[in-house]
């Protein structure tokens, strides 16, 4: 058995038109969830590593789930270029080639990718779209990552923003 935890960036700021995708930051209210994120996810798990997208409003966000859970803070995090992708196909070849130590894996990436992949992985339409700072958990029904298939995963729990209170 594999678990998957998965997190879209948080909201993105579109204010500077001139810098790239990768360059864009995030906007008020994506400063403001991320840090929500991490005290609800902290509720609910150990900290663990977290390999995250290149692109800044991913970075930002890992930044503002450790504000929220600071013990998250004391992992070792890895910037990983394959997963600043919008392919449901690449996030699944990067699981895929993961060595089998973790038996868990905590991926901070973009949509629709992320989307398209709890949908192929659960082998049904689980999901409309997956927020911004949203998270899903998914138990997987294998012993290796190199076993990832569609219709592997159930679909264990999922948090996003709009439930958390505004506190």
């Amino acid at each position: 058995m594999k678990t998957l935890h998965l997190l879209r960036h948080a909201k993105s700021s579109w204010d500077h038109t001139g810098l790239s995708d990768r360059e864009r930051g995030l906007n008020k209210r994506g400063v403001r969830d991320a840090p929500r994120m991490g005290v609800a996810l902290a509720q609910r798990m150990a900290p663990m590593s977290i390999a995250v997208s290149p692109a800044r409003r991913a970075q930002l966000t890992l930044t503002g789930l450790c504000q929220g859970w600071p013990v998250l803070g004391d992992q070792v995090h890895c910037t990983e270029e394959d997963l600043y992708t919008f392919s449901c196909g690449d996030l699944f070849q990067w699981i895929a080639g993961q060595g089998d130590t973790p038996g868990a894996l905590f991926i901070i990436a973009h949509n629709p990718a992320l989307t398209d992949l709890v949908n192929m992985l659960t082998g049904q339409y689980s999901l409309d779209n997956l927020p911004t700072a949203g998270y899903i958990e998914l138990a997987l029904q294998i012993n290796h990552w190199r076993n990832l298939q569609q219709g592997c995963a159930v679909l264990e729990y999922s948090l996003f923003p709009k439930q958390l209170n505004e506190h």
